[in-house]
């Protein structure tokens, strides 16, 4: 029900927002001449309504079509596939998660970028989210440092913890900044079933195991030891990784609804939005449906800060961005259309139209720009969050691996395992992927159980 729900808000908030475009197509954007249609893939998700809006704003300013081919997120990775093996790719520009990329990358199916446009490279203002929109083929990771572009940003998505700041002033409460403060919190605020104390992800596969990384990385820990040296040691069975999943349990299990262990974007989402949760772990994107009053019973009311931390740690940022890239395997006329298309999104104007639809800008002069206003306040924690944001998935592997945490980590919220006997299951699953793609592995030794 909680799904069925909010997919239909989210269209209807993208339907009001594309019917305001003509008044920001007023505006004089890049000229970027006559060229053929594209299809873009790209997820069904909080920011979809914002992308929606700005690809509707470039159809207007450019006479150019756009074809948007949106598809719910357990489908997209086999759909881009299947779209860089065939004969032809249907989509023009793939939305790759972070976790997918370098598989695209190592396999060869993207052209890079420069190969499209000779000499071109990101605008200095553009946000490279942990330089994952590069490729260093000799050392098999992203890096700029002697890297090729192979994409561009449609975002740097980062999680926020947003909280109820009219129920913390009335209780006295100030911005949660620990794991501690989050639980005390939730001890005064809390009153099931009408309001839920903290809420974030728990279902099995990606949201489970992306929600739970600024957990692991908070309290210092990682899945592999240093895989940009090509060391892959597993270490996510490490004793800080299971204080880490303790903690995360502690918070699930006090705070959170009976059905954590099921619990969806966009039921985290909702439960905010419908006045039932008093703070959530959500990421960046997921900001606009708070704020919006035709979709929001606590716009005006909410506020989004870096994620807590551990007592004596620092905060745990993970970065989930998403990529748009080429696939090699379409024409030459369609390559540079899609990179007429890429130029003019990260245009400032253009930007500055996707935040005010409700995306998640990628220029930095945007954001200081915008962040002044009271309805963009959100943009302060997302650029404090930035600048200690993590990638933790820069393997090929990464799908795997996700696929391996996401079961082993909700068995352990959901009580079938142990919170020790899950990581140390998915360190030794994780370890054979590295085995099997004759990555250097290694384990830690196995926490008693």
């Amino acid at each position: 029900m909680f799904v069925s729900y909010w997919r239909r808000i989210l269209w209807s908030a993208a339907s009001l927002i594309f019917a305001a475009a003509p008044a920001l197509a007023q505006t004089n954007f890049l000229d970027v001449g006559k060229q053929p249609p594209i299809t873009i893939l790209i997820n069904s998700s909080p920011w979809l309504g914002g992308f929606q809006s700005v690809a509707g704003l470039y159809e207007q300013q450019t006479g150019n079509k756009i074809n948007l081919d949106v598809t719910p997120y357990p489908g997209m990775l086999e759909k881009a596939r299947n779209a860089v093996r065939g004969t032809e790719s249907p989509d023009d520009v793939l939305n790759l998660d972070q976790g997918w990329s370098i598989e695209f990358y190592e396999g060869g199916f993207l052209v890079p970028l420069a190969q499209v446009e000779p000499g071109y490279a990101l605008p200095k203002e553009v946000l490279t989210c942990g330089d994952s929109y590069f490729w260093n083929a000799a050392k098999r990771f992203r890096t700029s440092n002697g890297g090729v572009l192979m994409a561009i940003p449609p975002n740097c998505n980062t999680h926020v913890l947003v909280w109820r700041k009219d129920l913390f002033a009335k209780a006295g409460l100030a911005e949660p900044k620990t794991y501690d403060d989050v639980l005390n919190a939730c001890a005064k605020l809390q009153s099931p079933p009408k309001l839920y104390g903290f809420v974030t992800r728990g279902e099995r596969g990606n949201g489970i195991e992306f929600d739970w990384m600024p957990f692991l990385l908070g309290h210092g820990s990682h899945i592999v030891a240093d895989p940009e040296n090509g060391d892959f040691t597993v270490t996510v069975n490490s004793p800080a990784a299971k204080a880490a999943l303790d903690k995360f349990i502690e918070l699930m299990k006090r705070c959170a609804p009976p059905n954590a262990g099921s619990l969806g974007q966009a039921d985290v989402i909702q439960l905010m939005a419908v006045g039932k949760a008093a703070m959530a772990e959500v990421v960046i994107a997921a900001w606009a449906s708070f704020q919006d009053p035709n979709k929001s019973m606590v716009a005006g009311n909410v506020a989004a800060a870096v994620n807590p931390a551990p007592v004596g740690h620092p905060p745990g940022v993970v970065i989930g961005n998403w990529h748009f890239a080429i696939p090699k395997n379409i024409p030459e006329a369609r390559q540079k259309a899609d990179m007429a298309f890429f130029k003019w999104f990260l245009t400032k104007d253009a930007q500055l139209a996707y935040a005010e639809a409700g995306g998640i800008p990628v220029r930095s002069d945007v954001l200081t720009e915008l962040a002044v206003q009271p309805k963009f306040a959100w943009m302060t924690a997302y650029n404090d969050s930035m600048k200690i944001g993590q990638q933790v998935m820069g393997f090929a592997e990464g799908p795997a691996v996700e696929q391996v945490l996401g079961l082993r980590l909700n068995q352990a919220l959901i009580g079938d395992m142990s919170a020790a006997k899950a990581l140390n299951a998915a360190a030794g699953e994780i370890k054979d992927v590295f085995a099997r793609t004759g990555r250097k592995t290694g384990l830690l030794p196995p926490l008693p159980e």
